[in-house]
């Protein structure tokens, strides 16, 4: 989308993204931490994050003009498509959604609690690390993702490039996986520790801005 500002009886063209996907997780990770800030600060470097706006210009633009950016960037957030997006592609490598969370492992569902725990706002790359994995065989529809070995500090690099729109939908997942494995998880639990302790030896172990007169439109372009 542009905006057109007008500065100094000059008007000026500048860009603003069109579409929620446009913004990569890394970049909404950012804003989602001027939240704790001030209301004026979170505008400014939201703005100049979504826009080609210059910093200084962006100081200079009235209270109103402001909040017509601002309104805009949330109505974009709001028409954003949030159906789940089971497969993404980051740097020509295709990562799918897990595809059957019923299965999800004990490893898996631990790491994800970890983090949702550490705080989701911050740990998005690595609940995304876990559960989009690179895809091994596809035919049509179905899939199959690459086995969790735990070692995601690679793969959370990647999942920075996913875009906000596509995390947000697969935010959805995380919650009802957790209301799933709430209920799932306490008989899951007893079939592992029985299993284990049917492994397990018998013997027991030892105890051990100024004054610039602006004005701003929009239009819709490419």
């Amino acid at each position: 989308m542009k905006v057109k500002i007008k500065k100094d009886d000059k008007i000026k063209e500048f860009k603003l993204i069109s579409k929620w996907s446009d913004v990569t997780l890394e970049k909404w990770l950012k804003l989602i931490d001027l939240e704790t800030g001030s209301k004026t600060k979170e505008a400014e470097e939201t703005i100049a994050a979504l826009s080609d706006i210059p910093k200084q210009l962006i100081k200079e633009l009235s209270i109103k003009d402001v909040a017509v950016i601002m309104s805009r960037i949330a109505e974009l957030q709001q028409e954003q498509d949030s159906s789940l997006k089971r497969i993404v592609k980051i740097n020509e490598v295709e990562y799918g959604f897990h595809p059957d969370l019923d299965s999800i492992t004990l490893g898996e569902y631990a790491d994800i609690e970890t983090f949702i725990k550490n705080g989701i706002e911050t740990q998005l790359p690595e609940l995304c690390a876990v559960l989009y994995r690179p895809i091994t065989e596809k035919k049509n529809d179905i899939y199959t993702i690459a086995a969790y070995d735990g070692d995601i500090r690679m793969r959370t690099e990647e999942m920075k490039q996913m875009s906000a729109e596509q995390v947000q939908s697969a935010l959805v997942f995380f919650w009802r996986l957790g209301r799933t494995l709430s209920e799932i998880l306490p008989s899951y639990l007893m079939e592992r520790l029985k299993e284990m302790n049917q492994q397990l030896p018998q013997n027991p172990l030892p105890k051990s801005g100024h004054g610039s007169e602006s004005s701003i439109g929009s239009q819709e372009g490419k």
